[in-house]
């Protein structure tokens, strides 16, 4: 079975130019989660899932909680803590940091994971 959370916004720091500090600007994380949710599908208990909330919450906590001075180091960070739920098979991660270029969208980052 597979979870996405799409679009998570957070402000956070993250850069390494000076204006970068103490000044949290927004990411935009998207993950995917894969895990063998047959338990949770037979039991229709939160119990055996995975918990997509809580996920949110320690994402959410952990990247405000710390300046990163890069994306790629914010991205394994994430990837860290979501793969401490050892049902997680594969994890994977796209974040972006949309004012990062005047002439772009947005900067992205992925990473991914497996056991």
């Amino acid at each position: 079975m597979i979870i996405r959370i799409k679009n998570l916004r957070i402000p956070a720091e993250v850069g390494v130019h000076a204006w970068e500090h103490g000044a949290p600007q927004l990411v935009v994380i998207n993950v995917l989660l894969e895990y063998d949710a047959s338990d949770a599908a037979k039991s229709d208990a939160l119990k055996h899932s995975v918990d997509y909330q809580l996920m949110t919450q320690k994402i959410s906590e952990a990247v405000r909680a710390v300046h990163f001075h890069l994306l790629e180091r914010m991205a394994e960070h994430v990837l860290q803590i979501m793969m401490e739920d050892e049902r997680i098979i594969l994890a994977e991660v796209e974040i972006d940091k949309p004012d990062a270029l005047t002439l772009a969208d947005s900067v992205s980052v992925s990473a991914r994971a497996h056991r």
